[in-house]
């Protein structure tokens, strides 16, 4: 099984199984974009939406993206507004679905699977127009050390997805090679505790010029 496959199967419990990951980030990216609206937003990894209804209400235009079509379906389910259009893509090869400059770019739990950042970033940079924010929400590397990725319950037992570890250093070099600025770099924890272990790291940056 696939990444693509893995997610197509994993879409129909996605929403209603525990998931912290899932959950944590979903509260990061809330706290970390900036308030306001932005005419034109990305959201690479909508998954079924979890975040994509949240965006609809800042966004003039809104392009969710996501590798699965069956995590689209779900998505889609949600009846979101007219101004919210979704796209199934690779975010590995060009983004064709990047038409128009973007105010803001979000991306969430999704670099873990993707060996080259560099690509990523360099065709967030192109997309986004001057001064306009990207946001990242990821497992932190921390736990990946430790042996964390991403999994979920098949009727033959648990599946674990293909991973790939990125460390910090990873991200904000790959970000400053691009002209990206950092702007925020965050850690959360689990029920706030700050004495175990980091659960998600959440970037914000800027396109310089």
């Amino acid at each position: 099984m696939n990444i693509q496959q893995a997610y197509n199967a994993w879409a129909a419990s996605y929403d209603t199984v525990i998931n912290k990951t899932r959950d944590l980030e979903a509260r990061a990216i809330r706290d970390v974009v900036p308030a306001g609206a932005f005419p034109t937003v990305i959201e690479l990894g909508c998954g079924t939406g979890k975040n994509t209804t949240w965006l609809a209400e800042k966004a003039g235009h809104l392009t969710a993206v996501d590798f699965s079509a069956e995590m689209l379906h779900q998505a889609q389910q949600k009846r979101l507004p007219p101004h919210v259009h979704f796209r199934q893509a690779d975010i590995t090869q060009p983004w064709t679905f990047a038409d128009r400059p973007a105010d803001l770019i979000t991306c969430s739990l999704i670099l873990e699977h993707i060996s080259d950042l560099d690509f990523v970033f360099s065709q967030a940079r192109q997309a986004l127009q001057v001064g306009g924010r990207f946001y990242l929400g990821e497992l932190h590397p921390f736990r990946q050390y430790q042996g964390s990725k991403a999994r979920f319950v098949t009727p033959e037992g648990v599946f674990e997805l293909p991973c790939y570890v990125h460390h910090l250093s990873d991200y904000l070099e790959s970000a400053r090679q691009q002209g990206l600025h950092c702007v925020s770099l965050r850690e959360w924890f689990d029920e706030d505790d700050r004495t175990a272990l980091p659960h998600i790291m959440s970037l914000l940056l800027e396109r310089s010029a």
